[in-house]
C-alpha cells in the first residue's frame, strides 16, 4: 500500500527530471550558439554564451542528486531527455545573434517555470533540501534571462 507521501515524492522526482532535462536541452542549445555565433557582437557573445553554459552544466549534478536522494532514477539518455524537456531543438547554424539571444531569453524563462514548478512540487513532498536549493536555481536563471533581455536589440 502506498504512503500518504509517496504521490508527493513521485511528483517531486517527475518535477526534477523535467527541470533537468531542460537544463541539459538548454546547456546544449546554448553550447550550440557559441559555437556558431557570428557578426560584429561576436566575442561578446561567445564569451557570454560559454559562462552561461558552464552556468546551466553545473546544476544539473545537483539536480540529479536530489532526484536519487528522493529515491527516483535519473534520465538515462539523450533520449530520455528530449522525452522530458520543454526546450525546442535549434539545429539551424545561421541564426543571427539577435534571434539567438531571444532564443536562450526565452528558453530561460521557460526554465525559470521549470524550477518553480519544482520548487512547489518539494514543498509538497516536504522536501525542504530541494525547496531550498530551488532558490539558487531560479536565481541563476532568472539572472541569464536578465543579461540577455539587455541584449536585445
Amino acid at each position: 500500500m502506498a504512503k500518504a507521501g509517496d504521490n508527493a515524492r513521485k511528483a517531486l522526482i517527475d518535477s526534477l527530471n523535467r527541470t533537468l532535462a531542460d537544463h541539459f536541452a538548454l546547456y546544449l542549445k546554448t553550447k550550440n550558439f557559441h559555437w556558431h555565433v557570428k557578426g560584429s557582437r561576436f566575442h561578446d557573445l561567445h564569451l557570454l554564451f560559454d559562462s552561461q553554459a558552464a552556468q546551466i552544466l553545473g546544476v544539473t549534478d545537483l539536480i540529479a542528486e536530489r532526484v536519487r536522494k528522493n529515491g527516483g532514477d535519473t534520465l538515462t539518455s539523450i533520449g530520455s531527455i528530449a522525452e522530458h524537456t520543454q526546450i525546442a531543438d535549434q539545429d539551424s547554424t545561421s541564426l543571427d545573434a539577435d534571434a539567438m539571444v531571444k532564443e536562450l531569453r526565452d528558453d530561460n524563462a521557460k526554465l525559470v517555470e521549470a524550477i518553480r514548478a519544482a520548487k512547489e512540487a518539494a514543498e509538497e513532498a516536504g522536501d525542504n533540501a530541494t525547496d531550498g536549493m530551488a532558490d539558487d536555481w531560479t536565481d541563476q536563471a532568472e539572472e541569464r534571462v536578465w543579461f540577455l533581455d539587455r541584449i536585445v536589440a
